[in-house]
């Protein structure tokens, strides 16, 4: 018995099997999938790097402000609160210097205190590095406390 091939209505052509579209047809679905997923992993690691650069902002705002309340209320010896950065703290700002760099590790400190008419101007400069390479991240607090 003979095959007859079967016939389209309205060419009158052979219909031709489509074998291996629907394969290929999968294959292209998965490959945009893998693409949108790896958008979507970069999207959080940028995410993530911009919440720790935040933190660490946070901390450092937290952390200047903690220092200029101490020194308000102590103001007859705010002049002792200085350190340069990378320097010694004096005994009166090493424990807010010791709890800032818990706080923000490899963190770089520096208070300047300068005296004015009434009040004294206080500069607090807190630098650090989110990872090896990058350019440092400053938060830099200017203030006045009237003596």
């Amino acid at each position: 018995m003979k095959t007859i091939p079967h016939r389209s209505a309205t060419t009158g052509r052979p219909n031709r099997r489509q074998g291996g579209i629907a394969l290929l047809e999968a294959m292209l679905a998965i490959v945009i999938l893998g693409i949108g997923l790896v958008g979507t992993i970069g999207l959080q690691a940028r995410a993530y790097a911009a919440l720790s650069d935040a933190s660490q902002r946070a901390e450092a705002t937290l952390a200047g402000e903690k220092l200029l309340g101490v020194m308000n209320a102590d103001s007859n010896n705010v002049l002792n609160y200085s350190v340069t950065e990378g320097g010694t703290p004096t005994a009166a700002i090493k424990p807010w210097v010791d709890e800032t760099q818990a706080l923000i590790p490899g963190a770089v400190i520096g208070v300047t205190v300068t005296p004015q008419q009434l009040r004294v101007q206080v500069d607090i400069s807190i630098k650090w590095k989110r990872k090896a390479g990058d350019a440092p991240n400053q938060h830099l607090v200017t203030s006045y406390i009237a003596i």
